[in-house]
């Protein structure tokens, strides 16, 4: 085997949904003005009893469901998150116990926004050496549980759940070369901080960045994969604001792609926001198996991280 690829995928979401109207009664806001400034229109919420482990490993059964695998099939799980709030075990062992698996390595990666992608790189690599056989990655954030929810200005961004795929050897390589860096003088931009932590963001400063500094490092990415934007079938950003999805998806030049658009009922869900999008449009059929798709994730820290995959 020469390369790996994404065998399926899967996702979930809590059932509690929060619309904008529901939004108005807890601070001064309007439907008009979150949908004019950020695109979103809905967002699910998780219960208190409703862990990050819980939504991950929901996301994780499905996509093992839809590869036709076992949980004794997998030796790795990675989880990309950054709202699990105990240390240990960590969020992928308990996961991995969740699901019965036997005795997989587990990891969690905290990449914030860019953690997905940053996972599904560590998993392409780790298969490619021959350490492990088949993996599972999944990005799954509770942001509800770090929002201030009298802070308008991040309220009413944040949504919870989680997505996840299996990533498997393949003769020809179905997941491209990884580019991936940081801002870290700009890391002050994006922050969960505090205890208990709370989300916070300098919203123009991370704008202007995303707008201005990723479209040329997402065309790279395309490059790195052997494939022009023109090429791509579908483009997944990060699902952080629609105002920012758009204007990098056409600075890229995908003029041919289905371009996510799942912040607008989901809100952002930072490191689940890539995987969940993309199961859904490969659930819905608007993407066929095999086409080029660009996943780029970021974010907090100011990192990012970028593949073009081709789709399950």
């Amino acid at each position: 085997m020469t390369g790996t690829r994404i065998a399926a995928l899967g996702h979930y979401q809590p059932a509690k949904v929060l619309t904008n109207a529901d939004l108005t009664a807890l601070v001064d806001t309007s439907d008009e003005w979150i949908t004019s400034r950020v695109g979103i229109r809905t967002r699910h919420v998780a219960g208190p009893d409703e862990p990050v482990d819980e939504m991950a490993a929901h996301a994780g059964a499905k996509a093992l469901a839809a590869a036709g695998l076992n949980p004794a099939d997998v030796d790795l799980v990675l989880v990309a998150t950054s709202t699990a709030i105990d240390r240990s075990p960590n969020t992928a062992a308990r996961v991995a116990a969740r699901l019965g698996m036997a005795s997989p390595a587990t990891m969690d990666l905290n990449v914030v926004c860019a953690g997905f992608t940053h996972a599904l790189a560590t998993a392409d690599h780790a298969v490619r050496a021959g350490s492990a056989t088949r993996a599972l990655v999944i990005g799954a954030d509770k942001m509800t549980e770090i929002t201030d929810w009298t802070d308008r200005t991040t309220c009413v961004l944040v949504g919870d759940g989680a997505g996840a795929a299996v990533v498997e050897a393949a003769p020809e390589a179905g997941i491209g070369p990884v580019l991936w860096g940081s801002v870290p003088e700009m890391g002050h931009a994006v922050r969960i901080e505090g205890t208990p932590p709370r989300f916070a963001q300098e919203g123009q400063t991370v704008y202007r960045w995303a707008t201005t500094q990723l479209p040329p490092i997402a065309r790279k990415v395309c490059e790195r994969a052997g494939v022009t934007p023109e090429e791509l079938a579908a483009v997944v950003l990060h699902q952080a604001n629609l105002r920012i999805i758009e204007p990098v998806a056409q600075k890229i030049g995908a003029v041919n792609a289905v371009i996510a658009r799942d912040v607008t009922e989901s809100g952002n869900t930072s490191a689940a926001s890539i995987p969940m999008a993309l199961s859904k449009l490969v659930e819905r059929g608007e993407v066929d198996s095999g086409a080029p798709a660009l996943l780029f994730g970021f974010g907090g820290n100011l990192s990012y991280a970028g593949q073009v995959v081709r789709v399950p």
